[in-house]
């Protein structure tokens, strides 16, 4: 996937066959970064910053948990940082030198989707919702009965009008304030 913004571009890899101080890797990663070293990691993404046609800055992210993927949600990038859903966690990194700002465990399988809340951020895990603050720290985190995810994999996480809207595997949906209540029928009624 390639991202930009002002003079940089982005490009995010899947780099699962990654290993480290192999001799086999295609490209080495200047910086690596891991929740945990004593694992083998699940998901391993790495990230190279170009300015024009040259690269400035790369680094690889390695966690453990479930494995995730690189997609339209799994990151949020702005002009000074790059956060971005790895397993189980999301990594900050700062723009352009890709130095780690901070590593955070937001769930404990999977993190799929992460959203921009004021200077915060939503992550849509498999087993939480969670919000973290701008200095990675997890400020509220809820659970269903199930995990947050629908057979389908459609429609099951949504943002509007201050509320978080998400579905567990029964199809059962929960709704959440930004600050993390959970909101009961009768509030849920009272918000149609």
């Amino acid at each position: 996937m390639k991202l930009e913004i002002d003079k940089y571009r982005i490009e995010l890899i899947d780099e699962s066959n990654y290993s480290s101080n192999s001799t086999d890797n295609l490209f080495h990663y200047e910086q690596q970064y891991a929740n945990e070293q004593e694992y083998k990691p699940t998901t391993q993404i790495g990230i190279k910053l170009y300015e024009d046609e040259t690269m400035i800055a790369n680094a690889i992210i390695k966690s453990t948990g479930g494995a995730s993927g690189i997609h339209q949600t799994s990151q949020i990038l702005s002009k000074d940082c790059l956060a971005i859903c790895c397993s189980e966690s999301v990594f900050e990194l700062s723009i352009p030198k890709l130095s780690l700002n901070w590593i955070t465990k937001a769930d404990d399988a999977t993190c799929f989707q992460i959203f921009k809340y004021k200077q915060d951020y939503i992550i849509h895990g498999e087993l939480n919702i969670t919000r973290i603050s701008k200095n990675g720290k997890i400020l509220w985190q809820n659970s269903g009965a199930d995990i947050f995810t629908t057979e389908e994999g459609e429609d099951d996480f949504l943002i509007q009008n201050e509320i978080i809207e998400v579905k567990d595997w029964n199809n059962k949906l929960y709704k959440f304030n930004l600050d993390g209540k959970h909101l009961s029928q009768k509030e849920m009624k009272n918000e149609l």
